[in-house]
């Protein structure tokens, strides 16, 4: 596989933003005030690990004409820059008495003297990402300016990736897969777990992934009994069900997806359990094309988790988007009615509960192609792999 360029060409900023704005003219909008990392990077290519700081706020505005505007601290001014972004206003930061306040209600104050209506997200999935008595100021020094909620327009946005952002996704999910392969090499009975969660880091990181920020999993006799864990000093023993699901990325990227094996011997009840997670996943990838409706993909996976399972684990949903967040609107749920697109990355990640607490969950990467689903990441083994 060809290595993907990092960072976009200008024409895929230009191409997003002229999508929102055509959005925004539909809704009536003026602007969209974005406060949070994957927008701003989004219609911006402006990406950090700066972010990880609480300690400053960061602001994009996109306005119905024209290129979006960056309000940012003064540190980030040189790496902004470097992006399509040419309207670059800056503060010293930090400072609590007045964190980039001045100058967005300098840039927001031409559109309350025309009374403007401006978008802001505030829907599931969302947050702010500034200090609320921040935004409460701005807000009452623009009492002429209506705030509503922009989170839809983004959402459909976000959620139908560019084939430049595929190919991103696809190469994170080729070293995540090339990972797993690799985990028979230092993954045995006696071996403590976190060792073995730190070999699969270096081995993720040796295959060309930028970072691994999420690994979480568990091992246990006859199964595992949750799937969030971080990695305990306990050593691996003999009849173990061992899960591993990572998020390792790749220029912002992310592959989502899990592989589970059992430790010299595997159990009847994990056999079957396995079994009846590869065909849910089956099922799901069959379902996945477009015009097919996420609360479908959720009722194919359901349908055969049934089988053992009527609860289905319970965990809520049965996979995700995936891109430049680990999770990602849409969820496979029974009560979404999202529509499936042509372009876009899910997840299908059904689970299930097989007695004395045990539970097991299973995890696939996709593309949503016009003839169907494409994996992204490696199929897991058919049958339950024991090392």
């Amino acid at each position: 596989m060809t290595l993907p360029t990092r960072g976009f060409e200008v024409e895929e900023f230009a191409r997003r933003t002229a999508a929102a704005q055509e959005k925004m003219a539909a809704a009536g909008l003026a602007g969209m005030l974005l406060t949070t990392e994957p927008e701003v990077r989004y219609f911006s290519g402006y990406h950090t690990l700066f972010w990880q700081s609480p300690t400053r706020p960061w602001f994009l505005f996109v306005p119905a004409e024209g290129k979006p505007i960056a309000i940012i601290p003064e540190i980030g001014a040189d790496l902004m820059r470097r992006s399509w972004i040419s309207d670059i206003r800056t503060w010293s930061a930090p400072d609590p008495k007045d964190d980039g306040i001045s100058l967005l209600r300098e840039l927001l104050s031409e559109y309350e003297a025309r009374g403007a209506v401006i978008g802001l997200m505030k829907g599931h999935e969302t947050h702010l990402r500034m200090p609320l008595g921040d935004y409460e100021r701005l807000m009452a020094g623009l009492s002429g300016i209506k705030v509503v909620d922009c989170t839809e327009i983004i959402r459909a946005l976000r959620m139908v990736k560019s084939e430049a952002e595929i190919a991103k996704l696809a190469h994170i999910c080729a070293i995540g897969s090339r990972s797993f392969a690799q985990v028979p090499e230092f993954a045995s009975e006696g071996q403590p777990l976190e060792e073995v969660f730190r070999a699969f880091r270096c081995a993720a990181l040796t295959q060309g992934a930028d970072d691994v920020p999420y690994l979480v999993g568990s091992a246990d006799q006859g199964g595992y009994h949750d799937v969030i864990s971080p990695p305990s000093r306990r050593p691996l023993a003999r009849g173990d069900i061992l899960m591993m699901d990572t998020g390792a990325s790749w220029d912002g990227y992310f592959c989502d997806f899990d592989r589970n094996w059992a430790i010299g011997q595997a159990d009847d009840a994990s056999r079957r359990a396995y079994d009846v997670l590869w065909r849910s996943t089956e099922a799901g990838i069959e379902a996945a094309r477009p015009g097919a409706r996420c609360s479908d993909l959720f009722q194919a996976m359901q349908s055969v988790i049934a089988e053992l399972d009527d609860q289905g684990g319970d965990v809520g949903r049965l996979g995700h988007g995936l891109g430049m967040q680990l999770t990602e609107w849409p969820s496979h749920c029974a009560w979404d009615e999202t529509v499936i697109c042509e372009n876009m990355v899910l997840t299908l990640e059904p689970s299930l509960s097989y007695g004395d607490g045990r539970i097991m969950v299973h995890e696939e990467n996709i593309v949503v192609r016009a003839e169907g689903a494409q994996l992204l990441s490696q199929r897991a083994a058919a049958e339950l792999p024991v090392l």
